[in-house]
């Protein structure tokens, strides 16, 4: 029996991998599991007994380094060999981090180490599928197999800890940055998180070739207004408990090591700054132990936002709000560099700064940083270039597709019954875009695109057309991602009218046309929110002009938001996503039959940009009848529901048990139900279960997620799965009485592939027997 808590997923089969993979750690760490807690303390206090003040405010400081910027290169060298810099961040040559490593280690007068970040989002060299794509994929085990080999990679050339996982909950497909979390559901964002700090940590913090996990951003940025990268959030008490915090609790309870906060202002008060939330919230009531860090310049930003009065203030209001270190603004003045002049002034006390510094201190012992501080430059190559790396990131790209729709069976391809394929689109061959952003190092030779991985699948055998179709636009605004320090990012540049009627030409000569649009990973992401969700450029007249001419159309949609195609109906639609190094290769995996794909919406698809948000787990109101009609010139349903996901066979769900009509007030619940595979293929389901509260302390969604499992199953096969419901899951935060409640009630329970699953039962919670 599987609690819906610790879900143990299906082990990858097939074409894919038969067994988690295992990878030797190297020498990158060492196993601090035996280092206890008071042994632990005792070091850090007697490193911190001997600091002065600038060297306390240096050690809770973190810069960044950028290697093309030799000026700011060279001034924050003079503050590491000062000891005024604990940490760096921006850095991922193994040779420089380990030289830079040696300045502090073996010039500064306590020779205590630095702590390397680097923000290995989804991969460093080996990069997998964006992590809105893990999550799609509905199988913890992909997110932490993913996560995992990003770790060994970053560990094996220096990096410590990764600003990762970004949890935030997006239901605004607006915001960029959606990109980075697990969408719109805080039970599926809880278990991705977990998964994923289990992925970078290992058994623990130390844990050989593992870095610290930092979730992200503490907390509510995914609800800015207007789905506008950095602008405030304001979010009701419900909100915040029942839908923002829970994933930032599950990588807590799963041992996360750090915490970032975040840019933005939350009910009007700066989260950098906010006691209640990093203090009274994170340490508290959820008993966090590890270190806070800003993100980029938020503490010096308390004076951008009008909160504090001065960088002096802000450094001392981060600090008493629960700020550990300060991501110093690049190019820019640490705030904590005033610290020491504060100490002197009693405007922070002694006991403050030497907590913060304790906690950073207790993480770099807990690394073995003192013992091992320098990477194997050796050892790097050799983990870098493991090809078991390519085989995770492959699997994880096709676990991830969603197919969204498959008009009489398009999909999959016989690639015997084809004599030509015209594959059409900016998005096709662009190695860059393939991996999606977040991918600083980008080697172009190491990814598969999808034109290659499609030549690569069908050999010399059929005839593969190729056309970019049209130019890939440029935003209006630039991002902070294609300026200096940055790579220069290339960008598909063509004659749209010549080279709309080269892909109409290729398409009618071919059986089949495969056609790849979407974003450029420029348009989304950090500083890419957009006001429309329509198709980028042209791409929209290409793919309308390539369905006109008849010919059986597959669209491969390259994007991490929802997009609006304008009522076009090709043959087929899969969300590819971002699928990374290996993308091209698991889609040509997915079109071709040799994976079924199985992944599922992580969030709802609307109709068009005029009905977001439109999150499932709505309240219903007093005309539930009329839910549908809100809008009176069109349905106000989505266009895809969350949990929404094809396959190449069909399955069914029946024999829905509840071993309890009634259970008191605390008692867990179990249920299970039979999934069979009613098609003539292997492959996926995901069985998903959803409750309602009928009436309570407050009213509740109409369904909210509680449990999940992907199984595989063969063509007539039938599997039971179950699933427990605990106290925990039948409970939320009222604000009514301001805490959280479980009430006698009555239940709900509906199982299926979506959350518009129809097979339903119902218990009863009492107060007492």
């Amino acid at each position: 029996m599987k609690s819906v808590r610790a879900i143990t997923c299906t082990a990858i089969t097939g074409a894919a991998l038969t067994s988690t993979p295992t990878f030797s750690a190297g020498n990158s760490g060492h196993d601090a599991k035996a280092l206890s807690d008071d042994v632990v303390r005792a070091r850090a206090n007697e490193l911190i007994a001997r600091m002065t003040p600038e060297e306390k405010a240096g050690q809770i400081t973190q810069y960044f380094d950028f290697l093309n910027e030799p000026e700011e290169a060279k001034r924050v060298e003079s503050e590491m060999a000062a000891a005024r810099a604990g940490s760096l961040l921006f850095v991922h040559d193994a040779k420089e981090l380990r030289r830079l490593q040696q300045i502090a280690v073996e010039t500064t007068r306590l020779k205590i180490p630095l702590l390397f970040g680097y923000d290995v989002i989804h991969g460093l060299r080996t990069i997998m599928p964006v992590p809105i794509a893990m999550a799609a994929s509905w199988d913890p085990k992909v997110a932490e197999q993913g996560q995992a080999v990003a770790a060994r990679e970053a560990r094996a050339v220096g990096i410590h800890w990764t600003f990762a996982p970004n949890v935030d909950i997006a239901r605004d497909p607006r915001w960029g940055r959606m990109i980075e979390g697990a969408g719109e559901d805080p039970y599926l964002g809880s278990v991705m998180a977990a998964a994923q700090v289990r992925g970078f940590q290992g058994a623990g913090i130390g844990t050989p070739g593992t870095v610290v996990a930092g979730p992200k951003h503490f907390a509510g940025y995914g609800a800015s207004i207007g789905g506008r990268d950095y602008d405030e959030v304001n979010l009701s008490d419900s909100e915040l408990w029942n839908v923002y915090l829970p994933p930032f609790k599950a990588a807590v309870e799963a041992g996360a090591g750090n915490i970032m906060s975040a840019y933005m202002g939350l009910n009007g008060v700066p989260a950098t700054g906010n006691r209640w939330l990093l203090t009274n919230v994170l340490r508290e009531t959820w008993g966090f132990k590890g270190f806070i860090v800003t993100d980029a310049g938020s503490a010096h930003d308390l004076k951008t936002h009008e909160f504090a009065a001065s960088l002096e203030d802000a450094a001392v209001r981060a600090l008493g709000a629960g700020v550990d270190m300060e991501m110093a603004p690049p190019f820019g003045v640490s705030a904590f560099k005033t610290l020491p002049q504060s100490m002197a002034e009693g405007r922070v006390s002694v006991e403050a700064v030497d907590n913060a510094v304790r906690r950073v201190l207790e993480v770099k012992i807990r690394m073995g940083l003192f013992e091992q501080p320098y990477v194997d430059l050796e050892e790097a190559q050799r983990v870098l270039n493991d090809p078991g790396h390519r085989v995770v990131a492959r699997v994880a790209a096709e676990r991830a597709a969603v197919l969204l729709s498959n008009e009489g069976s398009a999909l999959p391809l016989d690639a015997k019954m084809l004599k030509s394929i015209a594959v059409i689109g900016p998005l096709a061959d662009s190695a860059r875009d393939t991996v999606g952003p977040w991918v600083f190092d980008q080697d172009d030779s190491e990814t598969v695109t999808v034109l290659s991985g499609i030549k690569a699948k069908v050999g010399s055998g059929v005839r593969v057309d190729y056309s970019p179709g049209v130019t890939m636009p440029a935003r209006l605004h630039k991002s902070i991602f294609d300026s200096s320090p940055h790579k220069e990012i290339p960008r598909v540049q063509v004659d749209d009218d010549a080279e709309i009627r080269r892909s109409v030409e290729i398409a009618r000569a071919a059986d089949v046309a495969v056609v790849v649009v979407g974003e450029s990973q420029l348009m989304i992401g950090e500083q890419a929110s957009r006001s429309s969700l329509d198709l980028p450029g042209r791409q929209q007249e290409l793919l309308d002009a390539v369905i006109a001419t008849g010919k059986p159309v597959v669209v491969l949609l390259m994007s991490a938001r929802p997009l609006d195609l304008k009522g076009s109906k090709p043959a087929a639609l899969m969300n590819i996503w971002y699928p990374g190094t290996q993308g091209g290769a698991a889609v040509a995996n997915l079109l071709f039959g040799e994976v079924s794909p199985g992944g599922k919406l992580p969030f709802t698809w609307p109709r068009n940009i005029g009905q977001i948000p439109m999150p499932y787990a709505h309240l219903k109101t007093h005309q539930p009848k009329t839910a549908g009609e809100r809008y009176w010139n069109e349905p106000s349903t989505p266009l895809y529901s969350f949990g929404h996901g094809l396959s190449y066979s069909t399955f069914s769900f029946s024999n829905l048990k509840i071993d309890q009509v009634r259970v008191i007030v605390g008692e867990p619940i179990s249920v299970s139900v039979d999934v069979s595979n009613t098609g003539s293929r292997q492959a996926d389901e995901v069985a998903q279960l959803y409750i309602h509260q009928r009436h309570g302390t407050a009213a509740r969604p109409v369904r909210e997620l509680k449990g999940f499992e992907r199984v595989t199953l063969a063509p007539g096969q039938t599997r039971t799965v179950h699933f427990k419901l605990t106290a925990q899951d039948l409970s939320y935060w009222a604000a009514s009485t301001r805490s959280f409640v479980q009430d006698a009630t009555v239940f709900d329970v509906y199982v299926g592939g979506s959350s518009t699953a129809s097979l339903a039962g119902n218990f009863e919670v009492t107060a007492q027997r």
